[in-house]
């Protein structure tokens, strides 16, 4: 007989779907006295993995070149019953390369803004010229646990 925790599960259609349609990860990283940072922050999907733009002198950046360990956690709902999310324990990637800050940082950009399908003109210029203060982060999955209390049917 399978498990609780094992039938509430998301599948990994159903993880990237809510990887995909919600709009902030807290990411915990280890801070410099060694206790938790948790930040709240807007992110890209991409194949799977969750990157982030952020400023590159930030403490979660700080935290991150110390320990590349982080945890990530997505998660939607209001009532226990109605609870469903992702966690991902993650190794980051800090890249610095301008060309790969400022795709990410239109990426961030068109997914935040409503209506808009591309940045160009002036919106890109100024991107560029933040994307030399600015870092993009990945995050690489080392492991996945997830939940979907609505799969209970009911039950606590």
């Amino acid at each position: 007989m399978p498990s609780r925790r094992a039938e509430i599960a998301l599948s990994e259609a159903e993880r990237r779907e809510l990887i995909d349609s919600e709009r902030i990860v807290a990411v915990a990283s280890f801070g410099p006295r060694g206790w938790p940072h948790v930040m709240p922050l807007w992110y890209v999907p991409r194949d799977g993995e969750i990157w982030i733009y952020t400023y590159a002198k930030s403490q979660k950046v700080r935290n991150l070149e110390r320990d590349p360990r982080a945890t990530l956690m997505i998660e939607t709902g209001h009532s226990y019953l109605e609870l469903r999310g992702v966690e991902i324990e993650a190794e980051a990637e800090i890249h610095r390369a301008p060309e790969t800050v400022l795709a990410l940082a239109k990426e961030v950009t068109v997914r935040y803004s409503s209506g808009i399908e591309s940045v160009d003109g002036d919106a890109a210029a100024a991107l560029e010229a933040q994307a030399r203060k600015r870092a993009a982060v990945r995050f690489r999955a080392v492991r996945v646990a997830s939940w979907d209390h609505r799969k209970l049917g009911g039950k606590y």
